[in-house]
Parts: C-alpha cells; sequence; structure tokens
C-alpha cells in the first residue's frame, strides 16, 4: 500500500495501537460506539486514519465533559 494508502490493521493490531484488548473492540462492533471498520468477507480491519478519529472524538477536558457539545 502506498503512504496516501496505508495498510488496514487486524483486530489485534487495532486493539494495540489503542492500548485496548481486542474483545473490546469486538464488542464495540457489535454494540456501536467504537472505531470504524472495514468488513471484507470474513475479515474485520481497521485504518489507522479511523482509529485517529476516534480518538479524536472520544477526547474529553474533563470527566464531565459529554463531548460533542458546545
Amino acid at each position: 500500500m502506498s503512504l496516501d494508502n496505508p495498510r488496514l490493521l487486524s483486530t489485534a493490531e487495532a486493539a494495540a495501537q489503542l492500548g485496548l484488548s481486542p474483545g473490546y473492540l469486538k464488542t464495540k462492533r457489535v454494540t456501536g460506539g467504537g472505531p470504524a471498520f472495514v468488513k471484507m468477507g470474513a475479515r474485520v480491519s481497521y485504518h489507522p486514519a479511523a482509529l485517529d478519529a476516534w480518538i479524536q472524538a472520544n477526547t474529553r477536558r474533563s470527566t464531565s465533559d459529554q463531548g460533542g457539545v458546545a
């Protein structure tokens, strides 16, 4: 893959990058609220930019910060 189109990450690789368990990402795929993923047949992958976007969307300044509300 080119630099403009980085390699997709497996669930285990994405979990390691995020510091989470693969099981957590599997649960979030079912319940929602996790990072966007790519499904090709039985294979699930994550684009590095989707992980970055999910981190950004879940960044808070305090525990009372609900996010997304200005």
